[in-house]
Order: structure tokens, then sequence, then C-alpha cells
């Protein structure tokens, strides 16, 4: 298996920069990897202390950075490293201060492994979530590097869980421990004969947790609202947008709007967006220093904001459920104990069962559904608040995992 992985790992390697042509995204990929060795040999030396963390893409760094936190206040000596797969994750946070060096992940091939783990000699590697990377897993094991996963998740429809699963289960004997999200992923470890691991819950509940002890004051957002209620809609998609515009176009009431789509860099996606909608619309890079609040709606068209947005909302739309792009998150809004609703793809997300069990979160299928939905939290405000109520008791119900993770670290340390 490892012999044809590679093999494939080669051809997309030999394919990027033909591909850089036609996307973006790719383009920032392949660019972005150029530099990963320089940035390495610049910033790591042979006599520092390392500690690497590794998530796939922005919501995975939010998954890793209590854990980043804490790493930082218990080993300040040490340096500590982040490296992304996607473009999405990198571009969001290169200039973050949480970890002394970021970069991109160079791709899983042998010879660039082998140099990436000789420039990092790092002491520790952290997986956030659901990054298995064959080359990389056993050359950590190889090295004897202690490598751990963080928040994870595991399906029955996994490779790792099939009769064939062509060599990948060979790779989970690398972690030196999982710390995992809940017990069905314990117990699928465990059927195939796994069994270093911890239930340790979401680190994402302890992150979100963080969320409300910062400044999340936004001025132009309280100049848009001039006191007047708001709907959010968060990371939302082309699926999300045809299930809500119609709702907001025919809306006579006194609630705002804030749309944070989740392709914030295509401007003719926001321009179509803004063209789709019979409202009085701002787009906030062209309307930043004048009055906004005549307007009726506010296209938000830059990254980092959406969280604090989300502690103005009364009411909160998470987008990617419409469509295949995968839910985002729902916990971000929900700490600011405000109801959320959701398309209908969430069967992956397990706090997005859960809440919309506990009616704390509403899945909508159509607009006809979204309409019945968000006329019934904008008209009864009492079980608006107590939607609210409810996903926040849930948050505050499952933090913990950092912790869990960080007494483990210490106590193989001691």
């Amino acid at each position: 298996m490892n012999f044809l992985y590679t093999l494939a790992i080669r051809w997309v390697a030999c394919m990027l920069p033909l591909l850089t042509v036609f996307n973006r995204k790719i383009r920032l990929f392949y660019k972005g990897r150029r530099e990963s060795f320089r940035i390495l040999q610049t910033h790591i030396g042979a006599d520092d202390q390392v500690i690497w963390l590794h998530a796939a893409s922005l919501g995975e760094y939010e998954q890793g950075l209590p854990i980043l936190k804490r790493l930082r206040e218990l080993y300040p000596e040490k340096k500590l490293v982040v490296t992304f797969f996607s473009p999405s994750g990198y571009e969001a946070k290169k200039h973050s201060k949480e970890a002394d060096v970021i970069l991109y992940l160079p791709l899983d091939l042998p010879r660039r492994v082998d140099r990436f783990l000789h420039l990092l000699h790092p002491q520790m590697a952290i997986f956030v979530k659901y990054e298995f990377w064959p080359n990389y897993l056993l050359a950590l094991k190889d090295r004897g590097i202690p490598t751990y996963l963080v928040s994870g998740v595991f399906r029955k429809d996994q490779l790792f869980f099939r009769k064939r699963s062509w060599g990948m289960r060979a790779v989970l004997p690398c972690f030196t421990h999982f710390f995992v999200q809940n017990e069905s992923a314990k117990l699928l470890l465990q059927s195939i004969g796994i069994t270093n691991i911890t239930v340790s819950g979401d680190t994402r509940f302890d992150r979100v947790m963080e969320i409300l002890s910062r400044d999340n004051k936004l001025p132009f957002v309280e100049r848009f609202l001039s006191g007047a209620p708001c709907m959010v809609f968060g990371s939302s998609w082309r699926e999300d947008e045809q299930v809500y515009i119609p709702f907001l176009n025919a809306y006579k009431g006194n609630m705002k709007f804030i749309i944070a789509p989740h392709e914030v860099h295509d401007k003719e996606k926001i321009h179509a967006l803004r063209d789709s909608l019979r409202k009085h619309v701002a787009i906030l890079s062209e309307v930043e220093g004048k009055d906004l609040s005549p307007y009726e709606v506010l296209i938000v068209d830059k990254i980092g904001l959406l969280t604090k947005i989300y502690s103005y909302a009364a009411i909160a739309y998470v987008g990617g459920g419409m469509g295949n792009k995968g839910l985002h998150n729902i916990l971000e809004p929900a700490v600011f104990s405000i109801p959320v609703v959701i398309g209908k793809n969430y069967d992956k997300f397990n706090e997005a069962k859960e809440l919309i069990r506990r009616e704390g979160v509403f899945s909508i299928k159509n607009t006809e559904e979204f309409t019945q939905i968000a006329t019934f939290l904008f008209t009864d405000v009492i079980q608006r608040k107590k939607a609210g109520i409810l996903n926040y008791n849930y948050i505050v119900s499952n933090t913990g995992a950092t912790e869990k993770f960080i007494s483990m670290i210490n106590a193989n340390n001691d």
C-alpha cells in the first residue's frame, strides 16, 4: 500500500505546477510549500527544543489552539511550530503569535518527510482530529518521537475499520496515544486492537469558552445595527443562500441581517449575492467609514471577524449543511447563548445531533422550513432565549479536553 500511496502523492506533486494556472487555492498551496524548508532553516536552530502541532485547516487549528496556549504556559523555553495542509488555514493564521513558526506541511513524500523532520527535530508531535499522513507517521515512529492525536474522530466507514484497509490500519500504531472525542471512537479503535486511548472530549469546547473572555466589540457592527436585533449567516455557501435569500427578500420586520460568506475573496460571488437581495445591502469593504445605519443587510467580505460578529446575534445560521461542503462550527455562535439554524447534512457532527435533540439547534431542508423556524425564533423571544441557554449549558458541560491531554503529557514527563 505505501508504495502505491507514495506513487500517488508523487503524481500529485508533478501535477501541482500545471494546476496553479486554474485555481487560486492550488496556487497558494504550491507556492507556500516551496517556502517551507527555507522557513525552517531560518527559524529553527539545531539546539532548539521544538513541539510540533499539525492542523489540516483553520477549524482544526482552532481545536488545537487551547493546547498550544497551555503548552506555551508550561514550556516557555520551547519553540512551538504549527503546520497547515490547507491554504484557508495557513493564509488566515500565518502571522499568528500563538506559535513561533507557522508553515505549510510539505507533501508526504519520503525524502521531503526526512528533510522536514531533520530540520524540525521535534520532541513531540500533535495531530488534530483526523490527520493521517503515513510517511510522516512512520518516520516519527522510527525516530521514537512521541506522537499524539487530539480531539480524534473515527467513523465506521473509514478505511481503518474495513476488511481491506489497504494498509491504512498500519499507521495507527504509530501514535503514542489517542485522545478521542467520544466512546464510539474508542470502541472502534478497540475493535481493531488499539488500546492506548483516552476519551477526552473535544478541545473545541475549551476554545469556544475562551471566546467569551475576550473583547468581541466591533464598532462597525454597532453602527450598522443601531440597536436593532440581528440574525447572522456564518460561513454560508451558495446552497445555503438559495434557502435563506427568499426569506430575506420577503421579510418586512425590524431584524437586520449580517452575511459572512465562506468564500470572501471571490468578488464576483460577493456582488452576485448582493444583487440577489431586494434589500438595502452594504458590502463591508466598500462602505468602511460610512454611515451604516440605513442598511438592512451587511455582507462581510473579510476573514477573522465572524466569531466576534456572532456576539451581536439574536439567532445564527451556520452554513455548509445544505450541500456537501461540511457543516461549519456551530459551537462558536452557540457559546453566546443563541439558537442556531443549520442545513440538512449534519450526520458526521455529533455536537449538531446532540443540540438538535436538546432543541437548541434547528435543522432545515428547504426555504419553507427555514421560514417556519426563523419566524418562530423571531417572534417567540422566550423560546429563543431558552434555546440559547440550552446551547450554552451543553458547551460548559463538555469542557476539559485540553487539561486531560496536558495532565497525561505532564505525567509522562515527570
